[in-house]
C-alpha cells in the first residue's frame, strides 16, 4: 500500500531553507511513529509531498493511517494506487477496478490534479474518465456539485495516482520543528487540549505537574501525559516533571488572606515554572486558562499572576468556549481522562477576588516563606515520560508474561478507540477496561483471580499493574506477546 502526504499548507508557503527543515521533520517523524507498525515502511521526500509505502495488511494498514492522521504537519493522507503514466484510455483502465463497484446508484464527479507536461488538460482527463464510467458503471449520474463519490486522481509528470480513500489530517506544524515549551498540566479538560494544541503547532511539549493529591492524581496526570504523547508527540524525547506542592498550599492557608489565595497560589507555580523552564532552556509555558472560566483567570487577575514569569505565557484556549474545549477533549481522546479524575484543588478561597492589586498581592506574599518553593524545586522529579513505567517499577517488581496464564483473566485495558483498531485475539478470558476506569472499577473485580494487564505497547499496562500491586489490590502481571 502507498500512501501519499500532502503537507498543511502553511508549509508550502515558506521559504526554500525552512519548508526544507519542516519537512524533514514531518519525514523524521513519520519514520519513528510508523516503524512500530511497520519495522520496513519507506517514506520518501518529494518537494510537494511525501510518499510512505508499507507491505503490511489490511489491518496493520487501518493502524498506520489512524497513526498516520496523528502525526501534526499533515492535512490530507492519501491511500493511492500509482501506475506508470498512459494515455487516457490507459487511465480509465487504471481507475475502472477502484470505483467501479462504488458507484453502483449514485452520483459522482471526476477530479484531475496535474502537474508537469501532458498532452491533455486536467478538464480532459475528468471529461474521459467521468464518460467512461457513466457507461461502464450503474452510476445513477454526474453531479459537479455536491456528489455521493468523488473520484479522485492526481497526475505527477510521469505518474499517475489514482486516490482510493482520502482521510484529513490534523494539519498544525511537525513537532519539534518549532522550539520546546513547559505545559503546567493537571488532568482536567482544559490543560491536556492546551497541551495538545501546542504538540500540533509544532512545539516540542514537555510536561509539569504540580502535586497537590496526592499519589493517585500524580498516576492520573501520568496517564493522561503518556497518552498525549504517545499519540502525538511522533516519540520526541520530552519530560514528565512532578513538583510537590503540599507544603505550598499550607502556607498559603496558614499565611495569606482568603480572597488573594487563588492568584497567589497561580503566582507560586509560575514562579516555579519559570525557574524550571530556565533551567531547561525553554522560552515558553504553557496553561489551560480561558478568561473568565474561574475567579483567577480574569484579564486583570491573569495579568498580576503573569508578572513573576521572565517567559512568555502560552494559553491557547484563552478565549475558547468550554463546551468548545471539551469537544476537542472528545476528539484527541481526552475527556474520559478528565471525567474519571477531577482537578484537585488544595486552595479554594470563599470570596475570591476578580480585580487583584499588584500591591496588595506582594503585601501578602511578603508573609510567604518562599524558602519552600526552593524546597519545592529541589524535591521535583525529573523523569523522560517513555521512561514513567521504570519510575513506578523502582517500587514494586512487575512480572510481565507473554504467554497467558491459565486460568488468568487479561484486561485489555487500551483506550476503546485503540481496541477497536486491533482487537485482542486471545485463548483467554478477556475483560475490558479502560486504563482511565481501571483503579475506580479494581475494587469490583474478584480478588480470588489473577489478572494479566495488556495495552499495545507494555507501558500503560506496567505502570497501572505496579500502581495497583502497590496498593495490594491485586494479584497482578503484565501480558506483553
Amino acid at each position: 500500500m502507498k500512501y501519499i502526504i500532502k503537507f498543511f499548507s502553511e508549509i508550502a508557503i515558506k521559504s526554500k531553507p525552512v519548508r526544507r527543515r519542516f519537512v524533514d521533520k514531518l519525514a523524521e517523524n513519520l519514520r519513528a511513529v510508523l516503524k512500530e507498525v511497520d519495522p520496513e515502511v519507506r517514506v520518501q521526500r518529494h518537494w510537494d509531498k511525501l510518499e510512505v509505502e508499507t507491505g503490511v495488511g489490511p489491518a496493520q494498514q487501518r493502524r498506520m493511517v489512524e497513526a498516520l492522521r496523528s502525526v501534526s504537519g499533515i492535512t490530507y493522507v492519501l491511500e493511492v494506487q500509482s501506475h506508470p503514466l498512459g494515455d487516457l484510455d490507459d487511465i480509465v483502465e487504471k481507475v475502472l477496478p477502484v470505483y467501479g463497484e462504488r458507484l453502483a446508484g449514485r452520483t459522482f464527479a471526476v477530479r484531475c490534479k496535474r502537474n508537469g507536461d501532458h498532452d491533455f488538460t486536467s478538464v480532459e482527463v475528468e471529461r474521459k474518465v467521468g464518460g467512461a464510467l457513466l457507461a461502464r458503471t450503474g452510476a445513477a449520474g454526474v453531479r459537479l456539485k455536491d456528489p455521493e463519490v468523488t473520484v479522485d486522481i492526481e497526475i505527477s509528470k510521469h505518474t499517475l495516482y489514482v486516490v482510493g480513500e482520502r482521510h484529513r489530517g490534523i494539519g498544525g506544524y511537525p513537532v519539534g520543528s518549532v522550539g520546546p515549551v513547559l505545559s503546567l498540566i493537571s488532568g482536567g479538560f482544559d490543560s491536556p487540549v492546551a497541551s495538545y494544541l501546542t504538540m500540533k503547532r509544532g512545539m516540542r511539549t514537555h510536561f509539569l505537574f504540580f502535586n497537590l493529591g496526592g499519589r493517585d492524581h500524580e498516576i492520573g496526570v501520568k496517564e493522561v501525559a503518556l497518552y498525549l504523547w504517545q499519540k502525538f508527540g511522533c516519540n520526541q524525547r520530552v519530560l514528565f516533571i512532578s513538583v510537590p506542592f503540599e507544603e505550598v498550599v499550607a502556607e498559603l492557608l496558614s499565611r495569606v488572606k482568603d480572597s488573594q489565595m487563588g492568584v497567589i497560589l497561580k503566582r507560586m507555580m509560575l514562579r516555579v515554572a519559570d525557574r524550571i523552564a530556565a533551567d531547561l532552556e525553554i522560552d515558553a509555558l504553557v496553561t489551560g486558562e480561558c478568561v473568565a472560566q474561574v475567579s483567577s483567570q480574569t484579564l486583570r487577575n491573569l495579568s498580576v499572576i503573569d508578572e513573576v514569569s521572565e517567559r512568555l505565557v502560552l494559553r491557547p484556549l484563552i478565549a475558547t468556549d468550554k463546551e468548545d474545549i471539551v469537544r476537542m477533549a472528545t476528539e484527541i481522546g481526552t475527556r474520559d481522562f478528565a471525567a474519571s479524575m477531577p482537578e484537585y484543588c488544595g486552595v479554594i478561597s470563599v470570596n475570591p477576588t476578580t480585580r487583584a492589586r499588584l500591591e496588595r498581592v506582594r503585601a501578602e506574599e511578603e508573609r510567604f516563606d518562599l524558602a519552600i518553593l526552593d524546597r519545592a524545586i529541589a524535591s521535583a522529579r525529573q523523569t523522560r515520560i517513555d521512561r514513567l513505567t521504570d519510575e513506578e517499577l523502582d517500587n514494586v517488581e512487575v512480572e510481565v508474561l507473554s504467554v497467558p496464564l491459565a486460568g488468568a483473566t487479561i484486561i485489555d485495558i487500551r483506550h476503546p478507540d485503540e481496541e477497536e483498531l486491533a482487537p485482542l485475539q486471545v485463548s483467554a478470558e478477556v475483560a475490558k477496561i479502560p486504563f482511565y476506569q481501571l483503579h475506580a472499577r479494581a475494587a469490583e473485580l474478584p480478588r480470588d483471580r489473577t489478572y494479566m494487564l495488556y495495552c499495545g505497547k507494555g507501558v500503560m499496562s506496567r505502570l497501572h499493574a505496579s500502581h495497583l500491586l502497590a496498593e495490594g489490590m491485586l494479584t497482578v502481571k503484565v501480558y506483553a506477546p
